[in-house]
C-alpha cells in the first residue's frame, strides 16, 4: 500500500510540474490580453466643467455644457488609435475635475489639484485649460497676475510629470466677443501667450484652443454661434432660464461638442514632431 501511495504521489507531482509551464503560459496570455486603461484628466474652469454632475442639472442648469462634459465620445477605441503618440492605453476614461469660477490659484488652494495629483497614474494625460478667471482683475478672489499664472502652470506640469503623467497645456477657449470685420478676436489679453511661453520653456505639449476656437467660430459666423453655440437663450424655452439668457462665455451642447472636437483634432497633431 505504501509503495502504491508513493507511486501515486510521484505521478501527481510529475503532472503538476508538467502543467506548471502551461498554466504560467495561460496566465501570461491573460495578462497580455488585459486591457490597459488610463485616464484623461481635465482641469480648468466653467467652460470645461461637467455640469451633468451637479444636482438637479436638468431643472437648474440645462442646457449649459462644458466641453469636458462631452469629451468622452472623442476618446473611443477608434479615436485612441489616432492619438497613439500620446498614449499606449487600450482605453481612455475622461475624469473632468474642472469647476466654474476657478483660476490656477484657486484650483490649487481649494485642494482640487491635490485630489487629482493623489490619483494620477503613470501614463495618464492631464489637459489643463485656465485663463478666463485668472484674468478677472475685477474679481480679486480669483484673479492671478501673469507671473502667478505661469508659476501655477509650472507646478501642475512638474507634479504631473513627477507621477509619470503627460501634461498638455490648453489655451483658454474664446468668448463670443469682440468681433471685428467678421472675425472673432482674442479677449484673454496676454494669458494665452503666457501659457505658450511656459510650454516652450518646459517643452510641454500645447493646444492653442484660443486660436482654433476663434477661427472655427469665425467660419460659422457671429449670428450662428451666438444662437447655437453660446448660452443666448430665448425666454420660456428652458426650465432653468424662464426669462432667457444672454451669455457669451458658456456653451450650449452644440458649442461644447464643437470645442471638444477641436481639442481632439489638435490632440491628433501634437507630439508627432
Amino acid at each position: 500500500m505504501q509503495q502504491k501511495l508513493g507511486k501515486y504521489r510521484a505521478v501527481a507531482l510529475m503532472l503538476i510540474l508538467g502543467l506548471s509551464p502551461i498554466l504560467k503560459s495561460c496566465t501570461d496570455k491573460q495578462e497580455e490580453l488585459k486591457e490597459k486603461v488610463s485616464k484623461v484628466w481635465l482641469i480648468g474652469d466653467s467652460t470645461v466643467a461637467n455640469y451633468a454632475l451637479e444636482e438637479d442639472y436638468l431643472s437648474k442648469r440645462h442646457p449649459i455644457t462644458g466641453w469636458g462634459q462631452v469629451f468622452q465620445p472623442f476618446m473611443s477605441k477608434d479615436s485612441i488609435s489616432q492619438i497613439s503618440q500620446l498614449t499606449d492605453a487600450d482605453s481612455l476614461v475622461v475624469d473632468d475635475r474642472a469647476k466654474g469660477g476657478r483660476s490656477t490659484r484657486t484650483f490649487f488652494q481649494e485642494g482640487r489639484w491635490r485630489a487629482v495629483y493623489n490619483e494620477l497614474q503613470v501614463g495618464d494625460l492631464v489637459l489643463m485649460q485656465f485663463g478666463h478667471n485668472d484674468a478677472a482683475e475685477s474679481k480679486p478672489a480669483r484673479y492671478v497676475n501673469i507671473e502667478g499664472y505661469k508659476e501655477f502652470l509650472r507646478l501642475f506640469i512638474n507634479q504631473t510629470r513627477e507621477k509619470g503623467g503627460t501634461p498638455i497645456l490648453v489655451t483658454p477657449v474664446a468668448r463670443n466677443y469682440p468681433w471685428e470685420d467678421g472675425h472673432l478676436q482674442n479677449i484673454h489679453g496676454d494669458y494665452p501667450d503666457a501659457m505658450k511661453a511656459v510650454g516652450n520653456e518646459m517643452d510641454v505639449l500645447l493646444i492653442d484652443l484660443n486660436q482654433r476656437s476663434m477661427d472655427s467660430f469665425s467660419e460659422k459666423g457671429k449670428e450662428y454661434v451666438s444662437k447655437n453655440y453660446f448660452m443666448n437663450l430665448p425666454a420660456g424655452v428652458y426650465e432653468a432660464y424662464p426669462d432667457g439668457q444672454d451669455d457669451n462665455t458658456h456653451f450650449q451642447p452644440e458649442g461644447a461638442k464643437e470645442v471638444a472636437r477641436l481639442v481632439y483634432e489638435e490632440m491628433k497633431k501634437i507630439g508627432k514632431q
